[in-house]
């Protein structure tokens, strides 16, 4: 028996490290991650930035602000009223100009642990939240009930769900906005939160957690006795430091727990009967961390970890008390694991945790990794970064984050100006590389969207030196971009000179694009030469990689007019904007490539027109989806269209503009296509 054990511990070793490379591979190296929260965190950095003062700031939430990119992660997003701020008492009042912010007073007399009521005492506000308010008490309090029903209505097509409003964003990306208010103060009632810190997490996370105070979301106790009006109070920022705060094995045991929980326990439920959800596996993962149940967080003990917080998770529903992380007081069991309910999910858990770890045979995305181990006790894992994914795989990770959050929504002149007063103040912070990369992609929207309105603003209005001056001033800004920007963003320089009559000019940058198009390791979404791309740019900087070896969609932001052909589209598709439609027009490189190259070229050469709208019609009627993305077939047809029309070609327009009728709205263009048909028959 004894001479077994060691070889025992060997094979549970290597299973746990199995595990933890599947876990990698899954959920993300620590390197993916990293940068996944960088970038996101970048971007609200530059969006949220104080100068921008805002009426609304907002801050993405859950798991894809944790670093999550699993199928299922929906894009959670906080907004609250940037000059509304929630106080614990009246001798907070002094902190706060009156006459500039609306002060809000908690009042949880009569609420559960974790619940409160707010009350407006001076009776200010924003008239969103004036016409949300009840009266009770001699006073006027704002009703999260009705408070949901009013910021429902900023999300055209969604519905509530809990305390957020929930939908889809183009049929393909779920959302959950939650409009809330913030406190700046820690909560009184989790004081002892603070106290239980001794081992985790480290206390200058803790002082930076307290410091940034708590929201307040738009739900309230089911069991409580104003449930239509009371506020929960919500420390979604401070999760979000604390996952930060995470070695990696804590944080693929967490997302273990989450996979745990779809693929396993939850499997085969109907949504009405799933009594457990992500946020009660987030909860065990803490109190486990913070109790030090499991000293030592490592590759080789990840099973060891996921078991001890199974453990936990069966005693609470054994007990019925599942204690909130932050206010212990808060029962999240309470209002829906008790009674007949809670006994079916015991039986269920403990005929789970009777199995022993090979439950996770169950779980479809590790079950190949155990095998694995178990099959080939002998076989050697490694759990080094460098190990775990390829370099080539790391980037096409980045870029995609980049590209994901690349959006400085509707720019103006004034927009524009507060925008580069954030960058340079950014650039005085320290920067990781890929807070970097994001500030570099971002800065170069700015300057884009910048060129193009200075161009359109003085074009009726200036005389010939400012005309001058202002021409000078946006194609340095362009030539800039295309010096740190991506490979594809020379198309915003073709596009600048085509829109300024300078036909050859535009050409001249137009075949220097399709050659830099045409390089072998250019990395265009998820496609890419790996081996050439590593030969090439392997070990540069990522700031290297964007200018010389990466393209991607070209973005027109809706609210700046680029070439006028377009500008009907952008048109239609802006007033849609507010209806969850995306603020940007996003066209793939090539098909504005050959657009543009057949409109500079009907004014030198007819024949060299013609060969470039074929090339277009070639790649619109017979790619698969390598260069152009199935989303955006939409603005595609339709610009062949908008080429064919022009040439005089009016049954070969009419078939693309049908065609793109056809395709799945992601630019919300319809009306546009519907009147450019129309104008085909006067």
């Amino acid at each position: 028996m004894d001479s077994s054990m060691p070889k025992q511990k060997m094979a549970v070793r290597s299973i746990s490290e199995s595990v933890y490379v599947g876990m990698c591979l899954k959920i993300g190296t620590p390197q993916q991650v990293a940068s996944r929260r960088d970038i996101v965190d970048l971007s609200e950095m530059l969006i949220d930035s104080e100068v921008m003062r805002k009426t609304y700031i907002t801050m993405l939430s859950g798991s894809t602000r944790e670093g999550f990119r699993l199928r299922e992660s929906d894009r959670d997003t906080m907004y609250w009223l940037n000059n509304h701020r929630v106080i614990w008492d009246f001798s907070q009042v002094q902190f706060y100009n009156t006459q500039e912010n609306a002060v809000i007073l908690c009042d949880s007399s009569e609420s559960p642990p974790g619940f409160t009521l707010l009350w407006l005492p001076l009776e200010r506000a924003n008239s969103k939240v004036i016409s949300a308010c009840v009266r009770m008490h001699d006073g006027l309090y704002i009703s999260s009930s009705k408070y949901r029903q009013v910021t429902s209505s900023f999300s055209s097509g969604s519905t509530i769900h809990g305390p957020c409003s929930s939908g889809l964003r183009e049929g393909v990306l779920e959302y959950d906005h939650a409009y809330c208010f913030v406190s700046d103060s820690w909560p009184p009632s989790a004081s002892s939160w603070i106290d239980r810190c001794q081992l985790s997490p480290p206390p200058h996370v803790v002082n930076d957690i307290v410091r940034n105070g708590c929201h307040f979301v738009a739900i309230g106790h089911k069991l409580g006795y104003h449930t239509d009006n009371e506020w929960r109070v919500s420390f979604s920022q401070a999760e979000y430091k604390f996952v930060c705060s995470m070695n990696h094995t804590q944080f693929l045991t967490y997302g273990l727990l989450k996979l745990f929980l779809k693929e396993i326990i939850n499997k085969g439920l109907r949504d009405e009967d799933k009594l457990l959800c992500s946020y009660h596996m987030k909860t065990t993962v803490f109190w486990a961390i913070q109790q030090n149940t499991q000293p030592h967080w490592r590759p080789q003990n990840i099973l060891g970890g996921f078991w001890v917080c199974f453990k936990l998770l069966l005693k609470w529903v054994y007990e019925g008390v599942c204690p909130n992380f932050f206010i212990p007081e808060n029962n999240m069991f309470l209002s829906n694991i008790y009674g007949e309910a809670q006994k079916t999910l015991f039986t269920r858990l403990y005929r789970l945790y009777k199995t022993g770890i090979t439950l996770l045979l169950h779980s479809p995305s590790i079950s190949s990794y155990i095998t694995n181990a178990l099959c080939n006790p002998r076989l050697t894992i490694y759990t080094d970064e460098l190990n775990l994914i390829s370099e080539v795989k790391r980037d096409i990770d980045i870029f995609r984050e980049i590209d994901a959050n690349d959006a400085t929504g509707k720019l103006d002149i004034h927009i524009c100006e507060k925008y580069l007063h954030a960058v340079e103040q950014l650039l005085s912070l320290p920067l990781t590389q890929y807070h970097i990369v994001m500030l570099q992609k971002l800065t170069a929207n700015i300057f884009q969207g910048f060129a193009f309105i200075l161009h359109s603003m003085c074009s009726y209005t200036g005389s010939n030196k400012q005309l001058y001056i202002v021409d000078k001033l946006s194609c340095h800004m362009l030539k800039l971009t295309a010096k740190f920007g991506y490979v594809s963003d020379f198309l915003y320089i073709a596009m600048y000179y085509y829109k300024t009559f300078r036909y050859r000019e535009a050409l001249s940058v137009i075949d220097l694009t399709k050659v830099k198009l045409a390089r072998p390791y250019l990395m265009f979404d998820s496609h890419v030469d790996g081996e050439r791309y590593t030969e090439t740019v392997g070990g540069q900087s990522l700031s290297t990689k964007m200018r010389q070896a990466v393209a991607q969609d070209i973005g027109l932001n809706n609210g700046v007019f680029y070439i006028n052909e377009l500008m009907q589209e952008q048109q239609c598709s802006e007033q849609c904007s507010e209806q969850n439609s995306w603020p940007v027009l996003y066209i793939p490189p090539l098909i504005l490539l050959h657009m543009l190259d057949f409109l500079c070229l009907r004014y030198v050469d007819t024949i060299r027109a013609q060969r470039a709208l074929n090339d277009l019609q070639a790649l619109v009627h017979h790619d698969q989806g390598l260069l152009v993305h199935v989303r955006l077939r939409d603005i595609s047809w339709e610009i062949l269209g908008i080429c064919q029309q022009i040439t005089g070609n009016l049954q070969a327009a009419l078939y693309s503009y049908q065609h793109s009728l056809r395709q799945y709205p992601f630019h919300k263009i319809q009306t546009a296509t519907l009147q450019r048909i129309q104008d085909l028959h006067v």
